[in-house]
């Protein structure tokens, strides 16, 4: 039988000029590559995030599709993306899922593994 699975990396960045420190909010981007690490085509059909700062507050983004796109991916090849994000500490960290469908309509989730949003100043 087939096997689908994706497999999902994140490089972030802070962006000192969207934020506004001391007292936040902090702004970061982030890049994801999903790979489709399976032996069949499929498709990136939406997200859950979960977002938490320093503070505690964790906050939960369900959404279909990413940056507006529900990439159809074939076994070896991978899709980018760039987005951003917001949070009121210098520190925090995302995790989330993907939920994704194979060509013959078998359903099955990515996880994006825990990536820390840290401005360099607060990791010293």
């Amino acid at each position: 039988m087939s096997r689908p699975e994706f497999t999902c990396s994140v490089r972030v960045q802070y962006m000192a000029e969207e934020s506004k420190p001391p007292a936040g909010p902090f702004t970061f981007s982030y890049t994801v590559t999903v790979r489709n690490t399976g032996d069949v085509t499929a498709q990136l059909v939406a997200r859950r995030w979960l977002l938490s700062d320093a503070a505690g507050h964790t906050e939960e983004i369900r959404g279909l599709a990413v940056v507006g796109q529900q990439p159809v991916i074939k076994p070896g090849d991978q899709f980018e993306y760039k987005s951003h994000v917001r949070i009121d500490s210098p520190q925090g960290s995302m995790q989330g899922t993907y939920f994704c469908m194979t060509e013959d309509a078998r359903p099955f989730e990515a996880t994006v593994p825990l990536f820390v949003l840290a401005r360099p100043e607060s990791l010293h």
